[in-house]
């Protein structure tokens, strides 16, 4: 067969070996039942020829030795077939037998029941032998004993009796065995691509390696949305329970938009999702109808780097719009210098230094991150621009935080200000920012004078993709989702209400 043939020959080999133990089994299953059958058929014969001779009268006549019982015992013999018939008085020796050897010796009955005057069947020295008393005219003494038997035969003598029904029941198990054994092995080779057991261990332990060696997460799913393989980096990315393979997308604890992608109803590359504190990127292949093929990427030190990006984005467009407004200022002190204005220009430096400074110290007051309080002097030009007044709630305060939760508050204030920027559509508007530091969290709330948040959708404005502006160009619905991860990475939250407008309120512990 050659080396692709090794599978379907280690088939066949062992389906002969199966087929080759089932039939020595019910072969000796055979010989035992034939024995048996033999026992009980040879002991009821043995039985009837006893009865038979010891009802004839000879037997039971004291005068006769052993040349008149001889006759009848013989002649029994002959016609019944039997191998012996033993006739012994009641001291148990012998008076007949077909061996001469055997008269005047003591016949083993074993334990027979003939001298208590009862018949008897049973085995004796490979024999089946029947034992029958012959008893006095009276009825009550045992006067003589006929034993008959047959020997038992060897083993396999039922079968060497009768070869050709051997041979052909052998004859079609083996070729039934063959025949099953060599369709069993095609099956199981269309079934494994021709790959031999090797060569699949090998795979197997290839794809192993290669599941649990990168970096990657990969999660397979059939067509019922089971999931069918999760590598260690899926589990840890998805926070999959131990038990996750075999169950349903739908039974885990998965937001969603995550259950929407793996299970196909939302589509996309490089999907963006957020699970556990952590933003990943997330792919979905489908493999005609066996199922999907998902592939995970941990994208959270990425978007930091893209959070610090917008945040230097941020920062231009707030310089940019500084530099607008310091222009039309530097344009409005021209003109009045050009029309001979002195006072009005004097007066106008006044007014505007006042606004700034008055801005600046009432931050500069309240808010002693530096960090943060750069964040709300920079919005308020870029409100300005658009038409809205930025202000601070009355009983804002808040000392120097560390590191980490001074870039968590920039982020969540900094998106919060420009969600309510927006929401004011250009309009002409306010907006009011309170920072206040409890013991054991920071508590921020943004309110605006705009239409407010439908209370339907409350919850829903918080998700990834959640976005009431036409998206033009870009991913819209990532600043809100940013915010609730950041809160909740924290342990903290996020919410929303209306009160005159909509009033964000969210909590970032210490």
């Amino acid at each position: 067969m050659g080396a692709r043939g090794s599978l379907a020959r280690q088939l066949l080999v062992w389906q002969l070996v199966v087929v080759t133990c089932l039939l020595c089994a019910v072969g000796v299953l055979a010989v035992v039942q034939a024995g048996n059958n033999f026992r009980t058929t040879e002991g009821r014969r043995a039985l009837s020829v006893a009865e038979s001779v010891a009802a004839q009268g000879v037997v039971g006549d004291l005068e006769n030795g052993p040349f008149e019982l001889n006759a009848p015992a013989a002649t029994a013999r002959s016609f019944s077939g039997v191998d012996f018939v033993v006739i012994a008085g009641a001291d148990r020796y012998v008076l007949a037998s077909p061996d001469p050897g055997q008269v005047r010796t003591p016949l083993d009955i074993g334990e027979s029941t003939v001298l208590s005057g009862r018949s008897w069947v049973g085995e004796l020295d490979g024999s089946i032998v029947a034992h029958v008393p012959v008893l006095d005219e009276k009825g009550g003494k045992v006067v003589r004993m006929v034993a008959v038997g047959s020997k038992t035969p060897g083993f396999f003598a039922g079968v060497l009796d009768s070869p050709d029904n051997a041979l052909r029941v052998l004859g079609v198990a083996l070729v039934i065995g063959v025949s099953g054994s060599l369709l069993l092995a095609r099956r199981v080779k269309n079934q494994t691509l021709g790959l031999e057991p090797h060569e699949i261990t090998a795979l197997v332990e290839n794809r192993e390696a290669l599941l649990h060696g990168i970096k990657e997460g990969v999660v397979g799913l059939d067509p019922q949305h089971r999931i069918t393989l999760a590598n260690d980096q899926a589990r840890e990315l998805l926070a999959l329970p131990e038990d996750a393979v075999g169950r349903s997308v739908e039974e885990l604890d998965l937001n969603e938009r995550i259950r929407d992608l793996l299970t196909g109803r939302a589509t996309g590359a490089d999907q963006i999702v957020l699970r556990k504190g952590k933003v990943l990127t997330l792919n979905r292949m489908p493999i005609d109808v066996r199922g999907a093929v998902v592939t995970l990427r941990d994208r959270t030190d990425l978007m930091t780097l893209r959070d610090e990006l917008d945040a230097s984005r941020h920062a231009t467009d707030t310089l940019r719009a500084q530099a607008h407004e310091f222009s039309n200022r530097l344009h409005t002190i021209s003109g009045l210098l050009e029309l001979g204005e002195y006072e009005e220009v004097r007066g106008y430096v006044s007014r505007i230094s006042s606004a700034q400074g008055e801005w600046r110290a009432e931050v500069g007051s309240r808010i002693g991150d530096p960090a943060v309080a750069a964040l709300l002097i920079a919005k308020a030009s870029l409100a300005a621009e658009r038409g809205a007044g930025l202000r601070m709630a009355p009983d804002s305060e808040l000392d120097r935080v560390e590191d980490g939760l001074s870039t968590d508050l920039v982020t969540v204030l900094g998106n919060l200000v420009d969600n309510a920027l927006d929401a004011l559509g250009g309009e002409r508007g306010w907006i009011e920012v309170g920072v206040w530091q409890e013991e054991d969290e920071v508590r921020v709330e943004v309110r605006d004078s705009g239409p407010g948040v439908a209370p339907e959708i409350a919850e829903e404005v918080f998700e990834h993709g959640f976005t009431t502006k036409a998206a033009a160009h870009g991913q819209r619905g990532l600043g809100l989702a940013l915010i609730r991860q950041a809160c909740v990475r924290r342990g903290g939250s996020v919410e929303v209400h209306n009160s005159g407008g909509a009033v964000f309120t969210a909590r970032l512990p210490r």
